[in-house]
């Protein structure tokens, strides 16, 4: 049997399913609202569209143009079906082209949607390629599999490794912000955007005629990847990505070879080397120390440019964090290389779940990123300070669980306070 008729019974089993991978149409609207504002009639791109759920739900909400790709012409039919029924045909554009090799000059969109299809062509190759879509302050939002358990079983990496390689969370953060991407928001899909998905499939799967021509291998592979997430669905999840291109300047965690690196950098910044001392005291302090939240920016040499550490802090006795400190060599300030590196380790902590940062430093420029005076959350330092000068940045929405902290800031003893 050839490939080409397991791959057309592929088609024929998903045919007029609702959705094409894990979804829904709240967590469409939970990723477009971490984008922020839009321009009043956006220019919106919706790449691997499918039969075009989300497609439809972004030209009903953002009032914009949208043009929607995929390679299969029955999915783009039911999508231009359903754009007629909706009054949505003027503003929906069905394109059948590859998302690998976009016919569109730079510069074309606002946002570039891309749900449960950048793996078609890697996530990495889909943040590099699609980057140059992007009008000045665009944004670009896909979802990704990720390994959510920290040691995945062998049975889960038995499926997953042959077919596509999945990262964690943080590896993924790392991987937007090393292609020039400022995160804006991540978002853990629920298990009930996989239910949206699997429960129509496997409905479709118990019906199918498994004597037609390629059927049988197409709902074998179809019962596996349901008996997968069945047995292993808490090993791995997709998760989503609002992303905007950040500063020209590359950032990424420090490695043991950056150490020098940072304790010089950090002692030219500042009048004394008690700053670089006091990086180099942290990162021996393993219950301050946080992993992956020392960040560097290079300069186009390879250099170390510019440095940013987050460590851990209490506030009234609840983990929280410090932004401290922040420097960047004398001759690469005022270039960006300071918001490149403060903006890339903000993200790091929203990736791994850090919720709540402190700043000591000038209330101007970090109320660029989003600081408050932490005054206003019931956050006070142990010491005199100006009360604009001690800032904070909460990075999750306080819920049901989990409130914003209040009282005393308790920092680690290297700062001697």
């Amino acid at each position: 049997m050839t490939d080409n008729v397991v791959r057309d019974a592929f088609f024929a089993l998903h045919h007029g399913l609702p959705r094409q991978g894990p979804g829904s149409d709240s967590t469409t609207l939970r990723l477009l609202a971490l984008v922020g504002p839009l321009p009043e009639r956006p220019r919106v791109l919706d790449l691997g569209c499918g039969p075009g759920r989300s497609a439809l739900l972004l030209a009903a909400e953002t009032g914009g143009e949208v043009t929607a790709v995929d390679l299969h012409e029955p999915f783009l039919d039911e999508l231009r079906a359903a754009a007629k029924a909706r009054g949505l045909a003027n503003r929906i554009h069905p394109v059948n082209a590859d998302m690998g090799e976009l016919p569109y000059q730079d510069a074309s969109f606002d946002l570039i949607w891309a749900e449960s299809s950048a793996y078609s062509i890697g996530f990495d190759n889909a943040l590099r390629r699609w980057k140059r879509l992007l009008a000045p302050g665009g944004s670009l939002v896909l979802t990704e599999c990720e390994w959510t358990a920290a040691d995945p079983s062998p049975e889960a990496r038995a499926f997953w490794e042959p077919h596509y390689a999945l990262r964690t969370t943080e590896g993924n953060v790392r991987a937007c912000t090393g292609a020039g991407y400022s995160v804006l928001g991540v978002h853990p899909q629920p298990e009930s955007d996989w239910d949206e998905y699997y429960g129509p499939l496997a409905e479709r799967a118990d019906a199918a005629d498994a004597g037609a021509p390629g059927m049988a291998e197409a709902v074998a592979g179809a019962r596996a990847e349901l008996a997968m997430r069945r047995d292993h669905g808490e090993e791995y999840g997709y998760t989503g990505y609002a992303l905007r291109p950040a500063a020209s300047w590359p950032t990424r965690p420090e490695s043991a070879a950056d150490v020098a690196a940072v304790h010089a950098v950090n002692a030219a910044a500042f009048p004394t080397e008690a700053e670089a001392d006091l990086v180099d005291a942290l990162r021996a302090d393993a219950d301050a120390w946080l992993p992956g939240l020392s960040y560097v920016a290079e300069a186009p040499d390879g250099t170390v440019a510019a440095h940013a550490l987050i460590t851990r802090c209490l506030v009234g006795g609840v983990p929280a964090a410090a932004l401290a400190p922040v420097a960047v060599l004398p001759r690469h300030q005022r270039t960006g290389a300071g918001s490149a590196v403060v903006s890339a380790v903000l993200d790091a902590a929203r990736a791994r779940g850090e919720r709540l940062v402190l700043m000591l430093g000038h209330p101007e420029y970090y109320a660029r990123f989003g600081f408050t005076p932490a005054s206003g959350y019931g956050i006070r330092p142990g010491f005199e300070v100006p009360d604009e000068a001690m800032t904070a940045l909460v990075l999750g929405a306080a819920d049901g669980s989990w409130q914003v902290p209040q009282g005393t800031i308790t920092y680690p003893a290297a700062f001697g306070v």
